[in-house]
C-alpha cells in the first residue's frame, strides 16, 4: 500500500537525501584574509551574492598563507587573498584553476605619534624599517604567514636587515586587528593594510607616518578558484559564480563605493581587468 509505514519511511529518506545533497551543493567555502572580514567588506558583499544566486557562503577568515593552505588541502572552494608571490606559486603547482585581480589598496607603516625612530615623512618603507632597526624601536609583526606578514618580510629584505631574533622585534601570531591593538598598547611600529587601519583607527593610537606613495606598498587582492581536477569535491560551480560576481560590473561598483560614506573614500579600489600591474 502506498500509505504503509515502509513506503512513507522510504519517501522521507529519499527526500532527506535529495535536500541534503542540494543544500551541500549550494554551500561555498570562502577562505580569505582577515582584512576583508575586519573591514566589513564581506558583510556587505556576501548577502547580495547570496540573494542573487541562492548560494550560501561560509567564510573562513585567516591569513592569506593559511587560506591557501586550505585550498591546497581541498578544504575551500574559492580564495580571496593578497599575497601575489605565494598566489603565483599556488597556481603554478596546479591548485588553482583561475586567478583574477579584484581590488587594491595600500599597506601602511604605522607607529606611535611620538615616533621615537623619527620616520615621519620618509618616502621609502625600506628606509623607515632601517631607522626602526637602528634605533631599536619596538616593531610588532603579525608573524603568521599572512599576506601582510609576507609583505613585511619582503620590505625587511629590501632594507637588507634580518629582524628575527632581535629584542626590538616581536611577533604576535595573530590577525591584523589584534596585532594593531597590541602595537597601539605597547607604542610600537607595525605594517597594516589600509582598510583594516581605517576601520579600526578610532580604537587605536597609531599614526600613518610615511611612505604613502612607495610603490612597494601596493596591496592587491585576487580571487582564486580551487582546481576541481585536484579536488573533485570542491564546489567549482559555486566558486565560479562567486568569483564572477566580485569581478563583475556590479561587484566592482559595490567594492568601489564601500567605505565612502563613513570614511570619505573607498577602503578598496576595484581593479578587475586592469592589467599586468595588478598581477
Amino acid at each position: 500500500m502506498s500509505g504503509s509505514p515502509a513506503y512513507l519511511l522510504l519517501f522521507f529518506f529519499l527526500l532527506f537525501d535529495l535536500t541534503g545533497s542540494y543544500a551541500e551543493e549550494r554551500s561555498i567555502i570562502l577562505a580569505t584574509t582577515t582584512s576583508t572580514q575586519d573591514s566589513g567588506l564581506l558583510e556587505m558583499l556576501i548577502p547580495i551574492f547570496e540573494r542573487k544566486t541562492g548560494f550560501f557562503v561560509k567564510t573562513i577568515a585567516v591569513g592569506s598563507g593559511q587560506a591557501m593552505a586550505l585550498g591546497r588541502r581541498g578544504e575551500a572552494d574559492v580564495l580571496l587573498v593578497h599575497s601575489p608571490v605565494d598566489e603565483r606559486k599556488f597556481m603554478e603547482e596546479g591548485f588553482g584553476s583561475r586567478r583574477r585581480p579584484v581590488m587594491y589598496n595600500r599597506f601602511l607603516v604605522l607607529g606611535p605619534p611620538e615616533d621615537p625612530a623619527k620616520i615621519r615623512g620618509l618616502l621609502e618603507a625600506k628606509e623607515a624599517l632601517r631607522r626602526i632597526a637602528s634605533s631599536s624601536a619596538l616593531f610588532i609583526s603579525r608573524g603568521d604567514g599572512s599576506g601582510t606578514h609576507t609583505k613585511e618580510r619582503a620590505l625587511w629584505r629590501e632594507a637588507c636587515f634580518e629582524p628575527e631574533g632581535r629584542i626590538f622585534y616581536q611577533e604576535t601570531g595573530l590577525g591584523m586587528g589584534q596585532t594593531l591593538a597590541i602595537a597601539s598598547e605597547k607604542r610600537g611600529y607595525t605594517i597594516c593594510d589600509e582598510a583594516t587601519y581605517l576601520s579600526l583607527r578610532k580604537a587605536i593610537v597609531l599614526d600613518v607616518l610615511c611612505c604613502k606613495r612607495d610603490p612597494l606598498l601596493l596591496n592587491v587582492y585576487h580571487v582564486i578558484e580551487v582546481n576541481p581536477s585536484k579536488w573533485p569535491k570542491v564546489n567549482s560551480r559555486g566558486a565560479r559564480l562567486f568569483a564572477d560576481f566580485i569581478v563583475s560590473k556590479e561587484g566592482q561598483r559595490l567594492i568601489g563605493t564601500f567605505g565612502v560614506s563613513k570614511f570619505g573614500s573607498p577602503l578598496f579600489f576595484p581593479c578587475a581587468g586592469r592589467g599586468k600591474e595588478f598581477d
